[in-house]
């Protein structure tokens, strides 16, 4: 899907047919080969900077040749996988030339629908530079913001667990685990970027970062807001390396914990069968087809239960003593 935005003179943001035109932001979001292939041709921006973010492999990095510059990073995404939240990453290029402003994605996203939708304070499809670095930054509140909610989850699922041990918890903690690992090594690779985009303004001195600087302009503003951008990213990074050890701990701990409650119902069950072989052994030599005492006796059978009775009482006694039971 193609979708052209521009900002108006009023600050007003409306779609618009004219490709070309200056101050443009374009949106690709899973676009078919014939609206890459029109991007390409009517922007002159290469198509392999209009594929990579189409790729889910994809890593973070920054590619810049004449006059375009391709920022790619890694965005999180939710999505519902049969009743439950499963947090993962995907690839976002935004792709910056001298006249527009080109992103590029597998899907729909909560990171470009906050522009379209909110409108951020400061936001003009004009302002290349200052768009590049408020989609940072948004992306690393939204890192932020998820990673709360994933702990909020963890704590939910701990509660439960504590009531009942189901793999079904197991199995939520275990993905959320892994989303936390996607979301780290995402967060770290989306540092390298922006540290390099930083590097560009300040040294410019390979022909990538010249060719970089020409066209991703700074002011003294926009520099202030990349290095909040890189604080929050980190901040980002932290917690999710604070929530990760707690989660593998808890992995461990109720991992732990499973498994002393399991010995606990193997003993329980091994003192109920001792108990209840006992009466089954007494049982066993009065069933004998020989001369035995009392057999004659009407208080036999009786006497035989109450026998029977009274050692497996006598079994339970010394069991519990043990704590077996």
């Amino acid at each position: 899907m193609l979708t052209i935005y521009k900002t108006t003179l009023n600050g007003e943001l409306v779609t618009t047919d004219v490709l070309t035109e200056k101050g443009n932001w374009i949106n690709l979001v899973a676009p078919s080969e014939a609206e890459l292939q029109r991007v390409s041709q009517e922007l002159g921006i290469s198509l392999d900077f209009l594929r990579a973010p189409l790729d889910e492999e994809e890593i973070p990095r920054i590619e810049a040749e004449e006059c375009q510059v391709l920022v790619l990073i890694s965005i999180p995404v939710v999505r519902e996988d049969r009743g439950s939240t499963i947090y993962d990453t995907i690839p976002l290029g935004i792709i910056v030339t001298e006249d527009n402003l080109v992103t590029v994605c597998l899907r729909e996203n909560a990171v470009l629908e906050e522009f379209i939708t909110t409108r951020p304070k400061s936001f003009y499809t004009f302002k290349k530079t200052r768009f590049l670095l408020q989609i940072l930054f948004k992306t690393a509140t939204l890192y932020l913001k998820y990673l709360r909610q994933i702990d909020r989850q963890t704590g939910e699922i701990e509660e439960r667990l504590q009531r009942s041990m189901k793999n079904e918890e197991l199995v939520r903690l275990l993905n959320l685990g892994k989303s936390l690992v996607y979301f780290t090594t995402s967060l770290k690779a989306n540092e390298i970027v922006m540290e390099k985009l930083l590097r560009t303004q300040l040294a410019k001195v390979d022909p990538d970062s010249q060719a970089a600087a020409r066209v991703v302009k700074m002011y003294p503003e926009d520099e202030d807001l990349l290095e909040d951008v890189i604080t929050e990213n980190k901040q980002a990074i932290e917690m999710g390396d604070i929530y990760t050890n707690i989660l593998n701990g808890m992995m461990d701990a109720f991992a732990s914990i499973i498994s002393n409650n399991l010995n606990m119902v193997m003993k329980f069950l091994t003192s109920v069968t001792i108990v209840l072989s006992l009466p089954t052994m007494v049982a066993s030599f009065y069933g004998m087809n020989v001369s035995l005492p009392f057999q004659d006796s009407p208080l036999a059978f009786p006497g035989i239960m109450g026998l029977s009775l009274a050692v497996s009482l006598v079994g339970v006694y010394l069991l519990a003593r043990q704590k077996m039971f």
